[in-house]
């Protein structure tokens, strides 16, 4: 298992100053922003697959700092209703795809999209009750007439150019948000989609990571490494759906937090061993969205720990008092 970094947290600075500064943490594998929400700063898809220049001098900087791509990520909504805003994502998460085969890397990670509720609506629709009964007609609908078919398109697309794992982040907000609705998609599609598994999205849903890596053992491709910390005495008032915005700490349910900082040591080093044991062995990609420390110290403590944590050598073939 290897640890890894996704770069877009340092949106401002240039691919250069970024590896300098993970290498300088003892990291040398790196999950790229390719489009969509994580943007581009650093890969840039449309302009390195149009100039070979720019493709080798890019390709030079990884090799100067020793530097393996692990994932490009293109986190969007493809199915957004607004037809301009859907086909941008569509558009960098195939030209993600695009670059993805040309440098031999063989996961793209985003979103699985939410529609709306109809052809003409403007906004997506997340379902998450089944009463009244309206909601379950947009499901359907959702999932059949949408859903289902974009992604079995698209799938086709990512393994006809030798990208086989489509991992989406299960994340509330989009129609895959946990193991089920994962592999509900997966059933529907094909094996190109796995789950980018970001214990952080599943912590405040109640949801337990480590079962969460059984249910998912075989189409875990990537997993993002952050943590969120409940508060007990807001969710005991208000329960876990939380629309406040990030930056109120005192007042939310949860928060994301740095990992160590939301659960401890033995929590995190059970996740990694489950991660093992039913097959995963990877990377553990850090995403920083801690609001309660700088990018510099939340990623320093998050490399510090993570590395006391994961399991890094092959697993032993024998049992030495066997």
């Amino acid at each position: 298992m290897e640890l890894s970094v996704l770069a877009n947290l340092y949106h401002d600075k240039t691919l250069d100053e970024v590896l300098q500064k993970l290498t300088s943490l003892g990291v040398h594998t790196v999950e790229l922003g390719a489009g969509g929400y994580p943007g581009k700063t650093q890969c840039n898809p449309v302009e390195l697959l149009a100039d070979e220049k720019k493709y080798d001098a890019f390709i030079a900087t990884l090799k100067k700092h020793d530097v393996r791509v692990c994932a490009l990520a293109t986190h969007g909504n493809a199915l957004h209703p607004n037809k301009a805003i859907a086909e941008a994502f569509d558009t960098d998460f195939k030209n993600a795809v695009l670059l993805a085969e040309k440098m031999g890397v063989d996961t793209v990670i985003t979103f699985s999209g939410c529609p709306g509720d109809c052809d003409n609506s403007q906004y997506p629709n997340w379902v998450t009750c089944p009463w009244p009964e309206d909601f379950l007609k947009i499901l359907d609908w959702q999932w059949n007439e949408k859903l289902i078919p974009y992604w079995k398109k698209t799938a086709a697309f990512a393994e006809a150019h030798h990208v086989p794992h489509i991992a989406f982040e299960m994340h509330p907000g989009f129609c895959v948000y946990n193991p089920e609705t994962l592999l509900r998609l997966r059933a529907a599609v094909g094996p190109a989609i796995g789950a980018n598994l970001d214990p952080s999205h599943l912590i405040w849903q109640g949801i337990d990571p480590v079962a969460a890596v059984r249910e998912l053992a075989g189409a875990i491709y990537h997993v993002h490494a952050k943590d969120t910390k409940i508060d007990h005495y807001n969710t005991a008032k208000n329960g876990v759906l939380d629309t406040k915005h990030y930056s109120d700490f005192p007042n939310r349910s949860w928060n994301f937090r740095t990992v160590g900082y939301g659960n401890g040591e033995s929590y995190w080093r059970d996740f990694v061993s489950n991660l093992r044991i039913f097959g995963y062995d990877r990377v553990l990609s850090i995403e920083h969205e801690d609001g309660l420390m700088t990018l510099d110290e939340g990623l320093a403590k998050a490399v510090s720990f993570l590395n006391g944590v994961m399991i890094k050598e092959e697993t032993p073939t024998s049992m030495a008092w066997a």
